[in-house]
């Protein structure tokens, strides 16, 4: 069942206008916040569940209008995937400054990152720990300037197909359509410098980096020229290939 939004028109009105709480700002001034952004099949999710092993970390799971649905078979569970929530209730905490971000998503669905989890993870001395989009990053970054935001690619063009290949079988509409946001996300991650570039060649070098970064233990350039040429390539190949297919 396709999910669709009764409330459209007022969801973009409130988030043309977003103002974070009070206290939300507070909140969000004193819990340190982990974000990880990359294309699919960059290694993101399970990145996250090495990093979760660590007990250093809590997982922010998001909010979201749509309704639940199957993945390999298995229904998401509310609390696990996202915690599934109904439109007015959005609406309600949007309206009262209840979230660090929300978008609206294909005109179908809301999703957004309450200060409910953020709280959770402060209460807890945990740091803050999520997978986000690019546009999303761009408005968190605006409101806490001190996020680690990491962005995750694979090492090679040619890793990255194999690994979206092994991932699951997909049409070929569904592969152009990831690869197609890739192209926007290497976009946006050359053109912005709060990003820490991270290369994902081997998974335990890459959760070990991240960790060390954000436990404060090493000194870090957050764009070397060797990680933006690797970027650098994989958009002139993907954008090759699309052009191609």
């Amino acid at each position: 069942m396709k999910n669709r939004l009764e409330n459209l028109a007022e969801f973009r009105v409130i988030l043309d206008n977003y103002q974070l709480s009070e206290e939300g700002k507070a909140i969000l001034a004193s819990t340190k916040l982990v974000l990880l952004v990359g294309p699919s099949s960059s290694g993101r999710n399970t990145i996250i569940d090495s990093l979760i092993k660590s007990d250093k970390y809590r997982r922010i799971i998001s909010d979201t209008t749509r309704k639940p649905r199957k993945n390999n078979g298995i229904l998401e569970k509310d609390g696990r995937e996202y915690w599934f929530r109904t439109e007015p209730d959005m609406l309600y905490d949007l309206k009262a400054g209840r979230f660090l971000e929300a978008a609206i998503i294909h005109d179908q669905q809301v999703s957004g990152i309450s200060l409910r989890e953020l709280n959770c993870a402060q209460k807890e001395h945990k740091i803050a720990l999520n997978e986000i989009e690019t546009i999303g990053m761009q408005n968190i970054i605006e409101m806490k300037p001190d996020t680690l935001a990491f962005f995750v690619v694979p090492p090679s063009f040619s890793t990255w197909i194999t690994r979206m290949n092994l991932r699951s079988k997909m049409l070929k509409a569904e592969i152009i359509r990831r690869l197609q946001s890739a192209v926007n996300e290497f976009k946006s991650a050359l053109a912005h410098d709060y990003y820490i570039f991270i290369v994902n060649d081997n998974l335990d070098d890459t959760v070990n980096r991240i960790h060390a970064i954000a436990m404060g233990e090493v000194s870090y350039k957050r764009q070397t020229a060797e990680d933006r040429k690797v970027i650098e390539g994989l958009l002139s190949e993907t954008t090759n290939y699309l052009n191609k297919l």
